[in-house]
């Protein structure tokens, strides 16, 4: 970092967020309301300091982050949203154990310095993914709330009253999950980019119709990834193995670095692509035969139907087992 240049990395919570400016002058920090006032008030006292704000970052926490991104971002601020889980990885590798909101935004500042010509740019999603995103993670918390009182319902309750009860409320969630999907469907056909987005990620064999909202609503555009490698590190598809000379075999496990989301999505269409898609199918059939972990096939295969949807996405073209090839990856 250059004299006269900041750098920003702000720890925020549902009603406020913690600010430190990291320069070559002592940090300085501030506390400011998580609403519209407060994104005012901190641009407002940024532009009052000598030093120039190069770069913010924020960690995706929730969704509180998502007004203070937005507002930065119109505001002409170059904005990185990065994972916790990353900036926990880095307080890890300094041995740092303050847990303080001004400690974490501190952290999150010296971790944007250090890995600032790496960090994604962020921005917007266009208004009708940026809906679209919002009614499919709606229908998403619906969907397991519905599991949650299937469970319960399962779970050996005898008592009459709790039972209508239960039953009463998967009504009432299968209604509001039918309303909402319908809503969907409506809002992907009233925009012909998201209804051909949709026609292309289906013609890949394991994406359905609703794997591939999820996609749309999740990935974003496609022009902002320059390859399907980049794709695939954002998702954070990579699996995690504990190996250790030859006593230490733990079970291989999706990292928990990337967009959860997108690793959600894609664990059922992986496992019917492995039973259905060529591409998929060769894949998985040349894993087991080297002896990988269950666990690491399934990554793999998630990971290849992401750049198989990089690919027809990018191209434009719907998916055929030779040009799905130009897409291939070593495991």
């Amino acid at each position: 970092m250059q004299a006269g240049e900041g750098i920003i990395g702000i720890d925020i919570s549902i009603d406020s967020f913690d600010l430190v400016l990291r320069s070559t002058r002592a940090e300085q920090h501030r506390v400011f309301s998580n609403d519209p006032k407060g994104y005012t008030a901190m641009v407002a006292w940024a532009e009052r300091q000598p030093e120039r704000v190069v770069h913010i970052c924020l960690e995706a926490t929730g969704s509180y982050w998502e007004g203070l991104a937005e507002y930065l971002y119109q505001g002409g601020y170059t904005v990185s949203v990065v994972n916790p889980y990353q900036v926990k990885r880095y307080a890890d590798h300094l041995l740092n154990r303050n847990k303080t909101d001004k400690a974490d935004a501190s952290l999150i500042a010296e971790f944007c310095e250090k890995d600032r010509e790496r960090l994604r740019a962020w921005k917007p999603y266009p208004p009708e993914i940026k809906a679209l995103r919002a009614m499919e993670r709606r229908l998403a918390e619906l969907q397991d709330m519905k599991q949650q009182e299937q469970n319960r319902l399962k779970s050996g309750v005898t008592d009459l009253v709790v039972l209508e009860s239960l039953q009463e409320n998967l009504t009432h969630l299968e209604g509001r999950i039918k309303a909402l999907m319908k809503k969907i469907k409506e809002h992907v056909e009233q925009h012909p980019d998201l209804r051909e987005k949709q026609r292309l990620l289906t013609s890949i064999p394991g994406i359905g119709k609703l794997t591939a909202i999820k996609l749309i609503a999740e990935i974003g555009e496609i022009k902002d990834f320059a390859s399907a490698s980049q794709l695939a590190a954002y998702a954070g598809l990579a699996p995690k193995q504990f190996r250790s000379g030859s006593s230490v075999h733990k079970q291989t496990r999706i990292s928990k670095q990337g967009r959860t989301e997108l690793r959600r999505c894609l664990y059922m269409p992986a496992v019917v692509a492995s039973e259905h898609n060529p591409i998929v199918m060769d894949l998985k059939r040349r894993m087991l035969a080297s002896g990988h972990a269950k666990m690491e096939v399934i990554v793999a295969a998630m990971k290849k139907l992401l750049h198989l949807a990089y690919g027809v996405l990018k191209s434009g073209k719907p998916f055929d087992p030779d040009y799905g090839n130009q897409f291939c990856f070593n495991p």
